[in-house]
């Protein structure tokens, strides 16, 4: 065998000089250039990089805008010495954070804090026994009241220095105090995995149905459009009913301690309800979205406001009023505050009606917009 020599072609010469500073200069420019362009084409990486943070941003920002100044709203039962005896520029600086109502008899303000429309009720008992009554289901407004009444027991009874306490507080808890947080965490974070579950259901199928040419076949086929429709409707119903029971099963469990009260399985009808709402929001997302990874995008700007500001992780008590205005429009708000009124607040049918009738006249007016958008083909 003969050895072969390597050619110039083939091996740089020995004295090729090392790149100076500017084509090393030229070369980062290049590959930097490169790369930035393939961020900025990549819609997804811009999403989760950019977008989704600043959206976070401008939520939280606005939602703990007034977080340092909770209002609170309190029940006045008969006289009170320690709020009445609040006067003039005192009783405007406490009206800053605390509104109070009078009533005669203590039956329907205990009725609206165990609704949580009111914060707590007060009333006074014999030997200045001041009871303050509150709600297992917002453990930052009871704090808030807890400390406002605690403070006026403590002035009063500074101002009588030198004799006995005039005044002591007694808290006390409007429901069973065997109750535990699971208790008003279930309905948040079930309707917060309803309305993931319907919106990617229907926004991912519709797609893929018609990527794959299959809108297009049955199109062609003997199905009638509403049988179509009618299938996918009830496997996101079986979906969202198995999730009920699943969060319901485990969190009834010993370990986690939620009991059900009041008429709950009202919850069955306002999840179906609800589920029709959000599976239209998916086909609209369906209808406008090309492929399955903007779908997801567009879904994840939906649904992660939507979850903060409709109060399924925590409440909005704390935010702006012009921020709780716009969460009213939106359909988990109502899936969230129902299914907390029917499962841990005693609420009845009255409580879960109105919600049901707004779902599914939301879910008409979105299934007019996603038939507006609809294809069959992809083009």
């Amino acid at each position: 065998m003969t050895a072969t020599t390597p050619t110039a072609t083939e091996r740089p010469p020995a004295d090729r000089p090392e790149p100076g500073g500017t084509e090393r200069a030229s070369s980062f420019v290049g590959l930097s250039r490169a790369m930035w362009l393939g961020f900025v084409r990549d819609r997804g990486a811009l999403f989760f990089t950019l977008v989704m943070p600043l959206m976070f941003l401008l939520l939280f920002g606005a939602l703990f805008k007034n977080a340092g100044t909770a209002h609170v709203t309190i029940g006045q039962v008969g006289q009170v010495q320690i709020l009445d005896a609040v006067q003039g520029d005192a009783r405007t600086e406490l009206q800053k954070s605390v509104t109070i109502t009078k009533y005669d008899d203590e039956r329907t303000p205990l009725d609206k804090v165990r609704k949580g429309k009111l914060d707590a009720l007060v009333e006074q008992g014999p030997d200045g026994k001041v009871v303050l009554r509150i709600s297992a289901g917002d453990q930052v407004k009871a704090g808030a009241v807890q400390a406002v009444v605690n403070s006026l027991v403590q002035g009063a009874n500074q101002q009588a220095s030198g004799k006995p306490p005039a005044f002591t507080m007694v808290t006390e808890q409007v429901e069973d105090k065997s109750l535990k947080s699971i208790q008003f965490l279930t309905p948040g974070l079930l309707g917060w995995a309803i309305a993931s579950g319907a919106m990617y259901g229907a926004s991912f199928t519709l797609i893929s149905w018609r990527t794959k040419r299959v809108l297009r076949r049955l199109r062609l086929a003997p199905v009638s459009i509403g049988a179509v429709v009618g299938a996918r409707v009830a496997v996101s119903v079986l979906v969202a009913l198995g999730q009920t029971a699943i969060f319901l099963v485990v969190a009834t469990m010993p370990f986690f301690g939620l009991k059900l009260t009041g008429q709950w399985w009202l919850v069955i009808p306002l999840v179906l309800c609800a589920t029709i709402a959000f599976m239209s929001i998916g086909l609209v997302t369906g209808a406008l979205a090309k492929t399955e990874e903007a779908a997801n995008g567009i879904n994840q700007m939906i649904i992660l406001p939507m979850s903060f500001l409709g109060g399924a992780f925590f409440p909005l008590d704390g935010s702006p009023g012009w921020l709780q205005t716009v969460s009213k429009v939106l359909p988990l708000r109502y899936l969230v505050t129902s299914s907390q009124s029917v499962l841990s607040r005693g609420g009845g049918v009255m409580d879960a009606l109105p919600a049901m009738g707004g779902l599914l006249a939301f879910s008409a007016v979105l299934c007019v917009i996603a038939w507006r958008f609809f294809n069959w083909d992809d083009v």
